[in-house]
C-alpha cells in the first residue's frame, strides 16, 4: 500500500545506494565484460527471487551467452521462476517452509563494504575480473 511518492523515494535512495557501492567496490576499474561470456550469479539465498531476476536479466541485456545461478537455499517457487529466465539454477535446498534465508544458517551477519573490497582485492591481485 505503498504511495507513488514513497516508490519514488525508495527508488532513488536504492539507485544513490547502487551507485555508491559500485564506486566502493569497483573503484576506476572498468565494468566487467559480459557480452559472450557464460555468467554465474551467486546469492546467500532467495526468498521472493526478484533481485536474482532482476540480475539475471540485466545480464542478459548484457549479452551474456549463458547464465547459471547458484544458491545454498531457496523458495521453490523462486526456483521456478528463475529455471525460466536462467539456463541452469543450482540450487541445494528447497524447504516449503523457507520463511527467512537467516534461518538457514549458523551464522547470517551482513558482509561488511571493507571485506567485499578485500575479496574483490584478492581476486584481481590472482588476474580474476571483478564479477
Amino acid at each position: 500500500h505503498a504511495t507513488q511518492a514513497e516508490i519514488d523515494a525508495t527508488m532513488v535512495q536504492e539507485t544513490d545506494e547502487l551507485y555508491r557501492r559500485e564506486k566502493a567496490y569497483r573503484a576506476d576499474r572498468p565494468r566487467p565484460t559480459i557480452k559472450g561470456r557464460a555468467v554465474i550469479l551467486v546469492d546467500d539465498g532467495l526468498a521472493t527471487g526478484a533481485t536474482m531476476r532482476a540480475a539475471a536479466e540485466a545480464v542478459r541485456k548484457l549479452g551474456a551467452t549463458r547464465i547459471t545461478v547458484a544458491v545454498p537455499v531457496a523458495a521453490p517457487e523462486s526456483v521456478a521462476q528463475l529455471e525460466r529466465i536462467a539456463d541452469r539454477v543450482v540450487c541445494l535446498h528447497m524447504p516449503y517452509d523457507l520463511y527467512a534465508i537467516g534461518r538457514w544458517y549458523e551464522l547470517f551477519d551482513q558482509t561488511s563494504d571493507r571485506q567485499v573490497v578485500e575479496l574483490l582485492q584478492q581476486a584481481w591481485a590472482r588476474g580474476g575480473e571483478p564479477a
